[in-house]
């Protein structure tokens, strides 16, 4: 299923990005079809996890997002297999809201997550916001040179993270994060900030998205490099 509709220009939509759409509900997936189609986005969709497989090795995606309870291969499956190809974000949706399952979606290198049942402008926004960063964090990275603390190294233009020497697989969320906080060892970052300037959306989006993060980087980093100050947010240590 596809679907090409004249953009209102609510939305970011530069250069008609193209949205995979992988939802086994039908109902679910003809909305997200519909309300991204009249945004302006070029939509494909898939019923599961093999679908969604084929569709993005054959046409790629700039933005996937992708329930987790689908038959065939679960959305955790599909996410793990789609980042071993690309670097394209993932924004996750599913009816689980534990933290366990934040975690896990994170753990398979999603970028980002809705519960269900969402409000649609609400995920429109986060749609626009995502492809917007992605394309800002983009050029960034191509005219950053690498960025060192302590043992901790990264290198933005093949979006790596070195500990000791050793890569470190993360998100590329993640590495914003770490890479945002590492330009400025010692500063502290609020969690106010960090969703400011790295999620676009704050005020649709709670503030336990960065602690959530944070978790999960300390987790696959290991060691301190980043430092919780009390009361106010995190920083990287000089």
């Amino acid at each position: 299923m596809s679907l090409h509709i004249k953009s209102t220009k609510l939305f970011y939509n530069e250069n008609m990005k193209k949205i995979l759409v992988v939802e086994d509900e039908p109902d679910i997936r003809e909305l997200l079809v519909n309300y991204l189609g009249n945004e302006g986005y070029d939509v494909v969709a898939a019923g599961d996890g093999v679908e969604a497989i084929a569709r993005f090795s054959e046409g790629g995606a700039d933005l996937v997002i992708l329930d987790i309870m689908i038959p065939k291969i679960d959305g955790y499956g599909v996410c793990e297999v789609i980042k071993k190809q690309s670097d394209v974000p993932v924004l996750m949706l599913s009816a689980l809201g534990d933290e366990k399952d934040l975690i896990r979606g994170y753990d398979a290198m999603a970028d980002d997550y809705m519960t269900k049942p969402f409000s649609m402008p609400v995920l429109l926004r986060k749609v626009s916001a995502i492809l917007r960063r992605k394309d800002l964090s983009s050029d960034a990275k191509s005219t950053c040179p690498s960025v060192s603390c302590g043992d901790l190294t990264l290198i933005p233009d093949r979006m790596e993270v070195l500990v000791k020497g050793q890569k470190v697989e993360v998100t590329s969320r993640e590495f914003d994060l770490l890479l945002t906080m590492a330009k400025h060892p010692g500063r502290v970052y609020t969690r106010e900030t960090l969703l400011d300037m790295l999620w676009d959306y704050n005020s649709f989006v709670d503030e336990r998205i960065v602690d959530t993060h944070i978790k999960n980087l300390r987790h696959k980093l290991g060691g301190d490099y980043i430092e919780t100050v009390r009361g106010r947010g995190y920083r990287i240590g000089q």
